[in-house]
């Protein structure tokens, strides 16, 4: 087990925060940052967590000034850290979590294994359904300072996410235009606290993909996304802190998909 990669677990299981490995291990950079995600991905298998999907961060420009982060990030989403909501309302707990946020995003799911390509027609065929959801991003570097090393070293800082009620392709007409210009309102008990839209991931949910595709050609210890597999493409309004309580929903405008109702537990 990678030095590095065991301090993030016992700082997980003892929540205590650690500081950025970019401040206290000398040239520590991306690469570095992958080989301890995958010997945390190692440990999270060897204790019988089955991963489900990936998570991409940093998809949205309009948060890179604010983070210090300025390229996407991904990770992998695992059984133990996915909830799929039964209708449009749903729980998550943080208390385990680091200093939480929400962030409301789009989910994919591939009938097929997609092919790496900026083709969005090409992506949107190997998809079977989209939903909304809530990745809940979590930073054991206090205060959310990290560099970007940092944040790939943990796992694209994923929480958990909740699933939204998945809408078939088929059933969104001009569906790759839709992800593209649809908007999105997040609000906090009722009160709207950001807003946001497709165009803020990397100018649509699905380059955001095309992004990953192309990401995990360079990095052949991790397998390509598979059949099966949920794709979460990064928040589409600022991430805002959370506590539990909480609830939280969405209204989405130019796409059919339903907002979700979030309670923080």
């Amino acid at each position: 087990m990678d030095e590095l990669a065991q301090q993030l677990i016992d700082a997980a299981a003892q929540r205590r925060p650690v500081e950025p490995f970019s401040r206290t291990v000398p040239g520590f950079d991306v690469a570095r940052a992958y080989g301890i995600s995958e010997a945390l991905h190692r440990a999270r298998l060897a204790r019988g967590e089955r991963p489900i999907g990936r998570k991409i961060g940093f998809t949205n420009r309009t948060i890179w000034d604010e983070y210090g982060v300025y390229e996407p990030i991904w990770g992998f989403v695992y059984d133990s850290t996915v909830r799929f909501a039964e209708a449009s309302q749903t729980s998550l707990e943080v208390g385990h979590l680091a200093e939480p946020r929400i962030e409301p995003e789009i989910v994919l799911h591939f009938r097929e294994a997609p092919r790496a390509t900026r083709d969005e027609a090409e992506i949107l065929a190997a998809i079977d359904w989209i939903a909304h959801g809530f990745e809940i991003v979590q930073s054991p570097f206090p205060g959310w300072k990290f560099q970007v090393s940092d944040t790939v070293a943990v796992n694209g800082l994923h929480g958990a996410l909740a699933v939204g009620p998945p809408v078939a392709v088929a059933g969104i007409a001009d569906c790759a235009r839709k992800l593209r210009e649809f908007t999105i309102v997040l609000s906090n008990e009722g009160v709207a606290r950001a807003e946001g839209g497709g165009a803020n991931v990397l100018d649509t949910p699905l380059l955001a993909m095309a992004h990953l595709l192309e990401a995990l050609r360079s990095l052949p210890q991790f397998p390509p996304v598979g059949a099966g597999e949920i794709v979460t493409t990064g928040t589409l309004t600022a991430a805002l802190p959370v506590r539990p309580g909480e609830t939280w929903s969405t209204t989405l405008s130019g796409i059919e998909l339903p907002g979700l109702s979030l309670t923080i537990t």
